[in-house]
């Protein structure tokens, strides 16, 4: 690619680059010494489980990976025991090192999905931060005023609230910064929530006399819901550790509004391509056949191709064709007849009598594929007796009664 069309290529996805000329400089600069610019990511590792949104810059990682220049993927196990105040209203808990040395572990089997364990550096920014000691922690400090640190948003909004600001969070941005000082970055990433930081990175890099940094900023991906920010905690996420039909049926789940978000910020198909299947649209194609091509691209680079083709056909069997599935988890409970609630709660399909209530109610519950409106309809279990529960579109359950003294 001529350095135009790299930036046209690294340009897609992003909200904002600070600032596209040095990016520009940069890449012409590595083009004729033959030296690949530094690009670093950072993650703390809060929690065991990396999902869709999270994949945004790791893609964006991964795109200059394929240009040739060295990625650094950083776990932040220092700066996780810190706790990461972006858009967050209170102070957040304190991981432990054992949780997060274990979360770390996943993590680095979950980045590989996508990026070349071949030509990644994994680095963890304990490396450094463990040997600066507290004098080395006081010097640094020097280099940034507290008005720079109360100048971020989270902070300012929740000291206008009188809400609590504890001592160890105004140091997290600054602990951020300081990693690209000791990693060298050309080039950092990270989602709108992450600006403050990564423009401290540039700053603090230059009171450290190096060339600052570009800070590449990806949007926060909305998740299945359509309207706020993928979280585990609010049950729109997509994990990339999910079965293949479990991904491909969340993918499904999106609006067809949505899903052309879903193209730009998680497949490698170029700003023209989608803007042909866009066309295609108005030229009659169906919007869900684009969006099944969709499902099994996400699903093939977190699975396979033939995962992908699978999950297309199981999704088809049970939603296009109303068959059962092809496989679904057993169950086995003692011979007898169960009311439809407490069958619900024993089989751990819901958590409570009150939510398999509502469930039911509303007509989200299907025994043998026929919707059932009554809390005490009886499930008969005796001998030999198979009964398929369905909860929503996706899950099911296959139960069957057993002699509670067998093996």
């Amino acid at each position: 690619m001529t350095i135009d069309e790299q930036l046209s290529y690294l340009r897609k996805g992003t909200v904002e680059i600070i600032r596209e000329a040095d990016l520009k400089a940069k890449l012409e600069k590595s083009a004729k010494t033959g030296k690949p610019l530094r690009i670093k990511l950072g993650a703390d590792p809060t929690a065991p489980d990396i999902h869709l949104g999270h994949t945004v810059v790791i893609r964006k990682l991964h795109a200059f990976q394929e240009l040739g220049h060295t990625v650094i993927f950083l776990i932040g196990d220092f700066t996780g025991l810190i706790g990461d105040p972006s858009g967050k209203s209170v102070t957040r808990p304190q991981l432990t090192r054992e949780e997060i040395n274990a979360n770390a572990e996943t993590y680095k089997e979950q980045i590989f999905k996508l990026l070349d364990p071949e030509k990644t550096e994994i680095r963890f920014n304990s490396e450094w931060m463990d040997k600066l000691g507290s004098d080395g922690f006081i010097r640094l400090a020097s280099h940034v005023t507290v008005k720079q640190i109360l100048e971020r948003d989270d902070f300012a909004k929740r000291i206008k609230e009188e809400r609590p600001v504890a001592l160890h969070e105004l140091l997290y941005p600054l602990t951020q910064a300081y990693d690209s000082v000791a990693l060298e970055a050309d080039v950092e990433l990270g989602g709108t929530d992450q600006k403050f930081n990564l423009l401290l990175g540039r700053n603090l890099q230059r009171e450290y006399s190096q060339e600052s940094q570009v800070a590449m900023i990806t949007p926060l991906l909305e998740g299945t819901d359509g309207v706020q920010k993928m979280s585990k905690s609010l049950g729109n996420y997509i994990g990339i550790n999910e079965p293949a039909q479990e991904i491909f049926g969340k993918i499904m789940s999106i609006s067809d509004e949505m899903m052309w978000r879903y193209y730009e910020l998680c497949t490698d198909l170029t700003a023209d391509r989608i803007q042909q299947l866009k066309s295609s649209i108005d030229d009659g194609r169906n919007p869900r056949d684009i969006k099944v091509d969709l499902a099994k691209s996400i699903v093939a680079d977190f699975h396979s191709t033939t995962d992908a083709e699978k999950a297309a056909e199981e999704f088809d069997r049970v939603f296009k064709r109303k068959e059962a599935p092809s496989q679904f988890d057993p169950w086995a409970v003692p011979f007898g007849s169960y009311k439809l609630v407490d069958l619900l709660v024993s089989t751990n399909l819901v958590e409570s009598k009150k939510e398999a209530r509502r469930l039911i109610e509303q007509g989200g519950v299907s025994v043998n594929r026929e919707k059932i409106s009554r809390p005490d309809f009886a499930v008969d279990l005796s001998s030999d007796q198979k009964v398929l529960l369905q909860i929503g579109k996706r899950h099911f359950l296959e139960v069957f009664g057993a002699n509670p003294g067998s093996n």
